[in-house]
């Protein structure tokens, strides 16, 4: 059985004995919008819980819209044109709109990736800034929450007259789903906000995972955080696998969002019988699987449908490398991984992005993992806790070879798009 994984830009053909294979586990049909540009310019004019952006946009001195940064394939060459000629009709001047990326705790994006990202002609002709969540000057403080997590959020959204955010809803590791609320916090927040929040009081929580909203403190704790910043008005979508719209809503942050996590729910979810030996998956490709750090995705996405003592093959480009240089360290820091689980849930240890690898940890403590790519060399995926494959073919075979004739193999080709679980 020949089947295409997302890798890199151009993907990854591999060759899978047909009988072993469950799969392969994609999300459900939904068809792409057949006029992306018109369905946006309607929810625009009719948005969900509240006035039309137009409307909205009368009056007001400025404006700040929130983009996600390169690793989130949101299309903001559709999205952004109509909003930005709404907001300039409304007489608000261009000199006073900023499109700022919301890169979380990720590195800035500039020159091509921008053109990539929004478009040349907007790069062109619109201010564009990168969130800088290490700068604690950049941000305004706005109290404590009442699980005592200190509220920094970007000054230049906080004090916009009119705050605008996009997105992507899809499943998410921790949240239970991007989009909405996500884009505030952790997008435009401070290390000093998102390393309390991140932190294991709230990733160790059962409820903290993909697909899970009530309950789920990461979401609870986010949401109250965005709504202490404020935001006017959101535009999210939903993207196939060949990334077309297929869902656009605007509107209220937690109304318009929450509509779509119901459409994306109903599209992502998808049932095994029963949990499998192996898995092979990916982390959809360019431009999520460029760093080890975010590739982690896919084998979290994966994990709930793997057998206890069960093998994870994940396909990656990792084109990037690890990722930033505070989880490169960490990852040098920490070659016990029960040591370092003893050690973030003290109180005297923090190093960024420590939650990528707390993530990861909960994954090595149910399965193995085997990884393909031509991104990092052996010696450093195994400094990762990984095994090295030359191949997805010679990694499924030795994993059929070690689990025996009724071994099954699923494959989810778009990584942590899908949403796979276990039939109960």
């Amino acid at each position: 059985m020949r089947i295409k994984l997302d890798y890199g830009r151009d993907g990854l053909d591999v060759d899978l004995p047909e009988s072993r294979v469950v799969g392969p586990l994609a999300i459900k049909p939904a068809a792409p919008l057949p006029h992306p540009e018109q369905a946006i310019a309607d929810v625009l004019a009719q948005p969900i819980g509240t006035p039309p952006l137009a409307e909205l946009a009368k009056g007001r001195k400025n404006a700040c819209i929130v983009i996600c940064d390169i690793t989130r394939p949101v299309p903001n060459k559709l999205i952004l044109p109509p909003m930005l000629r709404i907001l300039e009709q409304q007489g608000i001047a261009r000199d006073d709109i900023l499109i700022l990326v919301a890169t979380g705790l990720h590195r800035p994006n500039q020159g091509a990736e921008l053109d990539e990202m929004v478009g040349p002609d907007i790069v062109k002709h619109y201010r564009i800034e990168n969130h800088f969540g290490k700068k604690l000057s950049d941000h305004e403080f706005l109290g404590v929450t009442p699980n005592d997590v200190p509220a920094y959020i970007d000054r230049r959204y906080t004090q916009a007259d009119l705050k605008i955010t996009t997105g992507l809803i899809e499943p998410h590791l921790m949240a239970g789903y991007s989009g909405g609320r996500k884009v505030i916090c952790p997008g435009i927040a401070a290390l000093e906000t998102v390393k309390v929040w991140h932190g294991p009081r709230f990733l160790e929580h059962p409820k903290a995972d993909c697909g899970f909203l009530d309950g789920n403190p990461v979401h609870e704790e986010n949401t109250r955080i965005a709504k202490m910043a404020g935001c006017d008005f959101i535009v999210n979508v939903c993207i196939d696998g060949q990334r077309r719209i297929t869902w656009v809503g605007a509107g209220d942050m937690e109304e318009a969002w929450l509509e779509g996590v119901r459409f994306v729910e109903n599209v992502v979810r998808v049932p095994v019988p029963a949990p499998l030996d192996v898995v092979v998956t990916s982390c959809a490709g360019y431009p999520l699987d460029t760093t080890w750090y975010q590739a982690i995705k896919g084998l979290t996405g994966a994990l709930p449908i793997v057998k206890q003592g069960g093998t994870i093959i994940l396909a990656a480009s990792l084109t990037e490398g690890i990722g930033s240089p505070e989880f490169q360290r960490l990852i040098a820091d920490n070659p016990d991984l029960a040591e370092f689980k003893r050690r973030i849930l003290g109180k005297d240890y923090f190093v960024m992005d420590q939650w990528q690898l707390e993530e990861f940890a909960k994954v090595v403590a149910k399965c193995k993992v085997k990884v393909v790519t031509q991104g990092l060399p052996a010696a450093t995926l195994q400094r990762c806790h990984v095994e090295p494959a030359a191949s997805v073919e010679s990694a499924v075979a030795d994993c059929l070879q070690e689990y025996g004739p009724q071994a099954k193999v699923a494959v989810i080709p778009k990584g942590p798009y899908v949403l796979p679980y276990v039939m109960s």
